[in-house]
């Protein structure tokens, strides 16, 4: 690994890290869980017994993951106006003053982070049960069904949720009509494959095969099985062990999405005992780019894919290549006419020299 990638690595890991404090993609695996179990019909939301969210173990090493940390990470007590209703609240308070009179917040519009964790965990299931049934949400029908009267924190439970959407299930929550405030619920990337079984049972899986199709971008474009297996470990994801959204995770990566053609999983040359890593398979390079996937893990560690400079020249070179094989499939005399007009020079004749 070059001097550039090692920094870029440190970079990455560093602003995934900072922006939140890490609690939770285990906890909310364990409240998505709790949920499903006591879930017996699409149409109803039964109460979560949800957990104390388990801290994330810190790494030295680069985690994309560590940015589920962030997007679903649950904060301490939210006691602030949502942002959008900050620049109103400062007007309000300039033309007020800083009277000591001043009326203070209602107790009741209070979020505490049991509460706020309890708000995003069952909106994740709400989601993820409108996602199976291909059904369209709408603002309106999560506050009815889900939010309540927390109605005034909607703003920052959505985000979360929406990022945490993101992050587990690889699904985005894509707005289709800003009016009605309607939503409807992607797979992200591009991606067409989801994990789920033909009868619509199980959870959305893209998440954990966009995690490691990262890995793989980050590591040189081809990751050593360990490597991918110390990120899944920082998630709770353990080889062998049953897990509620990803079913045996061993099988699932070494099997079904290499027989998907999403991953390639072969030997590392020369290897004694031998050691195995992973490569893009051909229907990840077709369905989505290196360019988008490092879009992708910058939006959630909240910085550019331009802070990546290693990484992001070398997602525009694959852009440029995409470009020029599509224009070669589509028009295939361009080639052809743009070496000709490059001749090289002709070599002398061998009686000349």
């Amino acid at each position: 690994m070059s001097h550039g990638q090692k920094s870029e690595h440190c970079k990455l890991e560093e602003d995934l890290r900072a922006p939140r404090e890490a609690q939770g993609l285990v906890g909310l695996q364990a409240s998505v869980a709790g949920e499903e179990a006591t879930t017996t019909s699409s149409s109803g939301l039964s109460p979560w017994s949800h957990g104390t969210p388990e801290e994330m173990p810190a790494t030295g090493t680069l985690s994309p993951l560590q940015s589920s940390q962030g997007a679903c990470s649950f904060p301490t007590a939210i006691t602030a106006i949502p942002s959008s209703q900050s620049d109103e609240s400062s007007r309000s308070q300039e033309e007020e003053g800083s009277s000591a009179s001043q009326a203070l917040p209602d107790p009741e519009s209070l979020l505490t982070d049991d509460e706020l964790h309890k708000k995003v965990a069952e909106l994740v299931q709400f989601l993820s049960v409108k996602y199976i049934t291909k059904a369209p949400v709408t603002k309106a029908e999560m506050l009815k069904s889900v939010i309540k009267e927390h109605g005034a924190h909607f703003p920052v439970i959505f985000k979360e949720v929406c990022e945490c959407m993101e992050i587990v299930f690889g699904i985005e929550v894509k707005e289709m009509d800003s009016t009605s405030h309607s939503y409807e619920l992607i797979k992200t990337l591009d991606l067409t494959y989801d994990g789920m079984l033909s009868d619509d049972q199980g959870m959305p899986k893209t998440g954990l095969l966009i995690l490691i199709l990262g890995v793989i971008f980050m590591e040189g474009n081809r990751a050593r099985e360990e490597k991918i297996w110390e990120v899944l470990n920082v998630m709770g994801v353990f080889a062998g062990k049953n897990d509620f959204i990803y079913g045996e995770p061993r099988k699932l990566i070494t099997k079904e999405l290499v027989q998907e053609n999403y991953l390639e999983y072969q030997q590392v040359p020369n290897s004694d005992p031998p050691r195995y890593e992973f490569l893009w398979g051909p229907r990840a390079h077709a369905e989505t780019s290196k360019m988008k996937v490092l879009k992708f893990f910058a939006k959630i560690s909240g910085t550019d894919p331009t802070s990546f400079p290693y990484w992001y020249e070398e997602a525009l070179r694959d852009e440029r290549e995409r470009a020029q094989a599509a224009v070669a499939v589509n028009d295939p005399t361009a080639t052809a006419r743009e070496s000709s007009s490059v001749t090289p020079a002709a070599s002398p004749a061998l009686s000349e020299v």
